[in-house]
């Protein structure tokens, strides 16, 4: 058995993820669920540790020997690109794989609406991405930076961990860093960013208070930031960015974020209905009006749904109303709606807080 038979077949299948477990056969995610590759046989500590070296350089395995976890990546020419997860549980050496596709999906595909590709277009700002892992918002985010690849001649610099989608210069420059291959951390590189001429930013994850702080100054000082953040609403999204400063320092933190934050989108991904195959995203979207700013100023986040609700002529949607449009096109199913649901009521009603949307 050799990893790129494992590898091959789970990209002919349709896989999302490959788990590499001891005792039993590779494992790999379709459409959600985790299912065996019946071609190979179950994995023996030897073997697994085998098959996961086999990918790595030796500085890699040097460093995973030392600290027991080791995220990066590679890429297998015509096939896909992998985001390569190893660890240690007690029986041996494991791995989780993201399969990547060589090819960044145009918004259409997506199903991306007019509220966040207009977002390509704004000069400066911050835009947040989010969702729990697994969510698609690396795919949303290469998505938007493909696109002003496309149309705009800036300079675009990543920091990623590790490095996903690759993107190839059109119109733009791009440049992408990948943490502890060509800099040492998010904050590291962040610093030295706004020093390398960049239009726009793309932070892969802005995980502490150090990489938030910066990225809301390099949004305040006139670059373009997009971030993600694992959180799964945007009213929760602001609580989390506040929260991680000390608490003398966030009302100003606020005032900051109401006047640098230009949308939050968050996402989840569902299972499409019926023998349709795949997964569609739900996605509540929040653009920062003058309202929605002074309710972030003023610490009123509790309010921004109910803002959010009322926001449909400026592209937004709440979560809970997204998922009602899926579900009365018939792209998945009531019972997986209300299981993504901020409150399963509403969706199985079929209306909005502000009764915007009906079945009847």
């Amino acid at each position: 058995m050799e990893f790129i038979d494992i590898l091959r077949s789970a990209v002919e299948k349709g896989a999302s993820d490959i788990h590499i477990l001891i005792g039993s056969p590779p494992m790999v995610r379709i459409h959600g669920d985790i299912l065996p590759l019946k071609e190979f046989s179950s994995l023996s500590a030897e073997e697994s540790k085998r098959l996961i070296y086999s990918i790595l350089y030796d500085d890699q395995k040097q460093k995973f020997e030392e600290t027991f976890e080791l995220d990066c990546s590679f890429e297998i020419k015509n096939l896909a690109r992998f985001r390569v997860n190893v660890l240690k549980q007690k029986n041996g050496v494991e791995s989780v794989l993201r399969i990547i596709s060589s090819k960044i999906p145009p918004p259409e595909d997506l199903r991306l609406p007019p509220a966040i590709t207009d977002l390509i277009h704004l000069p400066r700002g911050l835009i947040l991405v989010t969702g729990p892992t697994g969510s698609g918002k690396s795919t949303t985010l290469a998505c938007l930076i493909e696109q002003i690849n496309q149309h705009y001649t800036h300079h675009i610099l990543t920091i990623e961990d590790p490095i996903e989608f690759v993107y190839d210069s059109e119109m733009a420059v791009i440049r992408q860093r990948e943490i502890g291959q060509s800099t040492h951390s998010f904050q590291a590189a962040l610093r030295s960013a706004l020093r390398q001429d960049p239009d726009v930013i793309l932070v892969g994850e802005m995980r502490d208070l150090e990489t938030i702080s910066l990225a809301i100054t390099a949004a305040e000082t006139g670059h373009l930031c997009f971030g993600t953040l694992h959180t799964t609403d945007a009213a929760q999204t602001i609580d989390r960015v506040i929260d991680v400063f000390p608490t003398a320092q966030q009302q100003q933190v606020r005032v900051q974020l109401s006047t640098v934050l230009k949308a939050v989108v968050c996402q989840s991904l569902l299972p499409c209905a019926g023998d349709q195959g795949g997964r569609i995203a739900a996605r509540e979207i929040m653009i920062v009006t003058p309202a929605i700013s002074n309710l972030i100023r003023e610490g009123k986040t509790h309010m921004i749904p109910n803002a959010i609700d009322t926001g449909a002529k400026f592209g937004m949607i709440s979560l809970d109303k997204a998922l009602i449009e899926l579900v009365k096109a018939r792209l998945i199913t009531m019972e997986d709606a209300c299981a993504k649901a901020n409150n399963p009521d509403i969706v199985r009603a079929g209306k909005s807080t502000s009764g915007g949307v009906s079945f009847t």
